[in-house]
């Protein structure tokens, strides 16, 4: 038996549209996924966001109505809601300091570094740092994304929520985050999933890429 390929998987995952309530993500497999959004890589390795992983039924289903009743929040078993630093801090940069004198050894060049990072974006309005952060959190979620299919799991990414009443719910303004992008994981309904049948749909490799040599 041939061995699956990246671009199987990726042929094979799709943005389950219904899902099977009564089979849940086996532990270890949702750790696989966690541990891509772990291993995800960021720029200058700030990681400035957190994940939250929510099995509790009645913690998704006020999530859920925060979603528009998008059901595979409830149908599937485990919810990931990417969250991301709502500003960089110097105490926020200091931590990543930290790990890397830790793991690394300390040097001028480190340290000169994330001071540089520091003037740079300490300087900035909040809302561009956030944006910043959003985007390294979207990087894991790519990285979730594939982990899932990986694994055979399903997913569906989602920004058709309420971000302050998400934020509310988790209590996220008060750590200094915001709620980015959900994703559900569970296993789809084969039956019941109106999506399942149908092909996927690409733009072709010569409408979308444009190689300059």
């Amino acid at each position: 038996m041939a061995t699956k390929t990246l671009t199987d998987y990726m042929g094979w995952r799709y943005a389950t549209k219904k899902m099977n309530p009564s089979i849940p993500v086996p532990a270890e497999r949702v750790e696989a996924i966690i541990e891509a959004v772990r291993m995800a890589p960021t720029s200058s390795g700030l990681q400035p966001f957190e994940l939250f992983v929510i099995t509790n039924s009645e913690l998704r289903s006020k999530i859920a109505e925060a979603a528009y009743g998008q059901a595979q929040i409830t149908d599937g078993s485990h919810l990931l809601i990417f969250a991301a630093w709502d500003n960089y801090t110097a105490e926020r940069i200091d931590e990543v300091v930290q790990m890397n004198v830790e793991l690394r050894g300390d040097s001028p060049t480190l340290r000169g570094y994330y001071d540089f990072l520091k003037s740079n974006y300490l300087a900035r309005d909040p809302e561009i740092n956030y944006a910043h952060a959003a985007r390294q959190a979207y990087i894991a979620l790519g990285f979730a994304m594939l982990a899932a299919a990986e694994q055979e799991v399903d997913c569906t990414p989602m920004e058709g929520f309420d971000p302050e009443a998400v934020d509310k719910i988790l209590g996220l303004r008060e750590r200094g985050l915001r709620s980015v992008v959900l994703l559900p994981l569970g296993y789809r309904d084969h039956e019941g999933d109106w999506l399942l049948p149908m092909a996927k749909v690409r733009k072709s490799r010569a409408a979308m890429v444009t190689e300059l040599a």
